[in-house]
């Protein structure tokens, strides 16, 4: 069996705590699918899709399962692996650690920007006329005191978090379910399926609309990788890692596909609006006003999740720059409860740019959709890093994939495919105006990392590590030569 031996699996075991259990990161799995672009996001999405923005949740869905297992079986080779970034230095070399953690750790800071915009908008629908800034800095004082407890007091917050969501969904299926069973009507007609197809079709704005349709939903599907951040705080990872990748389509089909359905079962699409919550508008159809008051809440608190999860993962993300080398060493301490709190600091006091950008226009929604933009191609540069770290674990530690009990469907057939629609995905951006500005200004990001790193690798620790990869790599052809022939001569 091949061993890995790059700098990033080498050395001490990771000292972070192995607290969360299997309830925890179930639940952290299904909050990271169910984000704030499904509850704030979900209403642009079908009013520029109409009713095909089921089959778009479906496609990402089905697309980002096979991110997901290929990210599982890479963690799982090796449980000295603390995150993606981990393996991804391992397998791609020292430069792919450094780009892969830092871009990770600004998806989640942009990430938590448009949480930061969307708890100010929902807290002004909730009490008319308060100071942006108000719920905007209460907000981040509230992560980071949650956050500087220990990590299961995180598990904790964000199990009840996606309890709320969880809950919250259910009851608007349950809700809508019962309008349309017995003829609801609204102001736009009766609560039926028939609203699916009867206004349109299935695709009303033809394929341009079906395409408009990915540019705000992959945003929901930010955090999905976030039990990969996991890792090294998972108790059992062999059995509950896969347990919690596993379930993701389950999670797509009910609380994606099955809401939306719902939705455009009790109000035709055309009714919909990009900016406003199709959930609360639900529940005030339904004559339900504390309940739509409720689920104004409930939203809140999605976006509260989500960003809680951000400011989780950049922290955890730094310190395992730091740990390498590739951030300043005081990121790199500890508290004595286990947690990196000056990572959380530094991810926090960056979430208060959220609060200037409230300022920056009078459009919240507009302010909210740039920013989910560059956090999307962002991602999607992630995800697209943990697929090319497994078709080099295929060609390197071919024989650490065949004795894999958690091997990826599809294997490096899938990869290609899931390429390709990452790269449909980003011409589907550059058809509207405002998300290519976005997608245009994003770069600058890239260009910011590799003058770092540039600078970065002339220190002898990164000449060393690269160096040390090097070396791996030529002992493994090494060990795969001598294998090839052990097996030509087995076979004569």
């Amino acid at each position: 069996m091949t061993t890995p031996h790059a700098s990033t699996t080498t050395g001490e075991p990771p000292h972070l705590a192995r607290q969360l259990s299997n309830r925890h990161i179930q639940l952290i799995a299904i909050g990271g699918a169910i984000g704030t672009g499904l509850f704030m996001g979900s209403g642009k999405t079908i009013s520029a899709a109409g009713p095909s923005v089921i089959f778009v949740y479906m496609i990402i869905g089905f697309m980002l399962f096979f991110v997901m297992r290929a990210m599982g079986e890479l963690l799982l080779s090796n449980l000295h692996y603390k995150s993606f970034s981990d393996f991804a230095a391992d397998l791609l070399g020292p430069w792919a650690g450094f780009f892969t953690g830092w871009t990770y750790w600004f998806c989640w800071v942009v990430t938590g920007i448009a949480d930061v915009i969307a708890i100010a908008g929902y807290a002004d629908e909730l009490i008319p006329g308060i100071q942006l800034w108000i719920p905007g800095i209460f907000t981040v004082a509230v992560l980071l005191l949650l956050n500087l407890a220990t990590v299961r007091a995180f598990g904790e917050t964000e199990f009840w978090f996606a309890m709320i969501k969880i809950v919250a969904i259910l009851a608007l299926i349950g809700t809508g379910l019962v309008m349309i069973f017995t003829g609801f009507e609204t102001p736009a007609g009766t609560a039926s399926f028939s609203n699916l197809w009867s206004h349109g079709g299935f695709f009303p704005n033809e394929f341009m609309g079906f395409v408009a349709g990915f540019q705000i939903a992959v945003f929901a599907f930010v955090g999905i990788e976030l039990v990969g951040t996991t890792a090294a705080e998972a108790k059992d990872p062999e059995k509950n890692l896969p347990k919690a990748i596993n379930s993701i389509p389950i999670r797509v089909l009910l609380f994606y596909v099955g809401a939306l359905i719902i939705l455009m079962s009790v109000t035709p699409w055309t009714e919909f609006e990009a900016g406003r919550s199709p959930f609360i508008g639900m529940f005030s159809l339904a004559g339900l006003g504390m309940a739509a008051t409720i689920i104004n809440l409930v939203v809140l608190t999605s976006a509260m999740s989500s960003a809680n999860s951000g400011v989780y993962s950049t922290s955890r993300m730094v310190y395992g720059l730091a740990q390498e080398g590739d951030a300043p060493t005081i990121f790199g301490n500890l508290s004595s409860r286990k947690v990196p709190q000056n990572a959380l600091f530094l991810s926090c006091v960056l979430l208060l740019s959220g609060v200037v950008l409230l300022y920056a226009g009078k459009d919240i929604a507009l302010a909210f959709e740039m920013v989910t933009t560059v956090s999307a191609v962002c991602f999607m540069f992630v995800w697209s890093i943990i697929l090319a770290s497994y078709l080099a674990f295929r060609k390197r530690r071919a024989r650490l994939h065949e004795e894999s009990r958690f091997k990826m469907p599809g294997g490096v057939v899938m990869v290609w495919v899931v390429f390709a629609f990452f790269a449909f995905v980003l011409w589907a951006l550059t058809t509207q105006p405002d998300t290519l500005t976005a997608l245009l200004v994003t770069p600058v990001w890239f260009v910011v990392l590799g003058v770092a790193w540039a600078i970065l690798r002339r220190r002898p620790t990164h000449l060393a590590r690269y160096e040390a990869f090097q070396a791996d790599l030529e002992a493994e052809a090494k060990l795969e030569a001598e294998a090839r022939r052990a097996a030509a001569a087995d076979a004569q």
